[in-house]
């Protein structure tokens, strides 16, 4: 590497990531002229955790003690190298690697990048392969992508994950509630079954079908507001069948289909696959695709496009899953959001207007998903 010039390094707690390091400042340190190391660490977080959630500080440490390495390699004789560190991607939902890329490629566009070391082990996705597909993504979007040489053992990836007793009991539970609603009665023959079949079954998959801790009050707090929030689907069910039965019964049969776009403001799988499912349960309206938390809607009439820019189905899946406080946060409609799918008003930023509403509430949520 000849004159000056910058390196990104994406870092993750691996078994490589010193070696990798070391690998970025040598190579910083024999080039010509001032090099700018950008040590960053991409967290996938929905906005209410912020840069003050417990996965942002985990990364901030980590960069912490990257800097405190890159010194130590770096020694106390003047050098032309300049570490800085930043958590990246706090603020959006990174589900596969393009999110990733997205989220790199903006970082070093901001900061004259051109060359991106990637640690070998960097894989955020855990059991997902996430390192071919990122490097593709980064070499079309114009960056020198290189792997730092490391020395590692060849392992294969685990199959089984760390479980404890609250991940037992909530695949017991689960299955054994499953049972007995396929049984139909509550004999003691099918309890005894079912408690069998539960035990069997959490047994054998507690360690592959959950991943990490499950924090159980955060669970029933889930759990009693999917209870609250079934009626209310059932009740936007009904109300719908009973808008598309006007239309269909109609004598000019008023309908005005459409596609519409827009984006929600729900930040994991579980979450959005909710609100998917909920709007096509709803008549007049079918999710065609969803991709992160974009959702491609076919709606029958522009009532239903209406209804669903208001947002209610959304603010209600922000309950179940965030709590009271996320339904605070602005509905499409409110965001600009029209119901052709445009954007109204002149240079609105829906992102920004979403991370302002979350400063305004995240003061009132807690880690366990902004309950109150």
């Amino acid at each position: 590497m000849s004159g000056g010039s910058s390196l990104l390094v994406p870092v993750e707690d691996s078994v490589t990531l010193r070696q990798t390091v070391a690998h970025a400042v040598g190579r910083a340190r024999d080039a010509d002229g001032a090099v700018t190391l950008h040590f960053v660490c991409p967290v996938s977080e929905r906005p209410l955790g912020g840069e003050d959630s417990a996965v942002a500080g985990e990364a901030e440490e980590l960069l912490d003690r990257v800097a405190v390495w890159a010194d130590e390699d770096l020694g106390e004789e003047p050098t032309r190298v300049t570490v800085e560190t930043a958590v990246v991607g706090a603020d959006v939902y990174l589900f596969n690697p393009g999110d990733y890329a997205d989220v790199l490629v903006a970082y070093a566009r901001r900061n004259d990048v051109d060359t991106v070391v990637l640690d070998p082990e960097f894989n955020p996705l855990g059991m997902a392969p996430l390192l071919p597909p990122l490097e593709r993504e980064l070499e079309g979007a114009g960056l020198a992508v290189e792997l730092a040489p490391v020395d590692r053992a060849t392992r294969r990836g685990p199959l089984t994950r760390p479980a404890g007793l609250d991940q037992f009991a909530l695949l017991f539970g689960s299955t054994f509630g499953f049972y007995l609603l396929i049984a139909g009665t509550l004999t003691p023959f099918n309890l005894a079954t079912g408690a069998v079949t539960a035990t069997i079954v959490a047994a054998v998959l507690r360690r592959i079908s959950t991943q990490g801790s499950v924090e159980l009050g955060q669970l029933a707090g889930r759990v009693a507001r999917m209870v609250v929030y079934v009626p209310y689907l059932l009740w936007e069910i009904v109300k719908a069948n009973v808008d598309i039965a006007k239309v269909v019964l109609h004598p000019r049969l008023p309908i005005d289909p459409a596609v519409v776009e827009f984006d929600a403001a729900v930040w994991s799988e579980l979450p959005a696959t909710t609100l998917a499912n909920s709007i096509t349960l709803t008549p007049g309206t079918l999710t065609v695709d969803v991709t992160q938390r974009h959702f491609t809607v076919h709606s029958l009439t522009k009532g239903a496009r209406s209804d669903l820019l208001a947002g209610s189905l959304e603010r209600a899946v922000r309950f179940v899953f965030y709590g009271r406080t996320a339904m605070r946060l602005p509905t499409p409609a409110e965001r600009g959001e029209t119901p052709d799918g445009s954007v109204d008003g002149a240079g609105t930023d829906e992102p920004e207007e979403v991370r302002s509403a979350v400063e305004r509430v995240e003061v009132d949520a807690d880690s366990g998903g902004g309950d109150e």
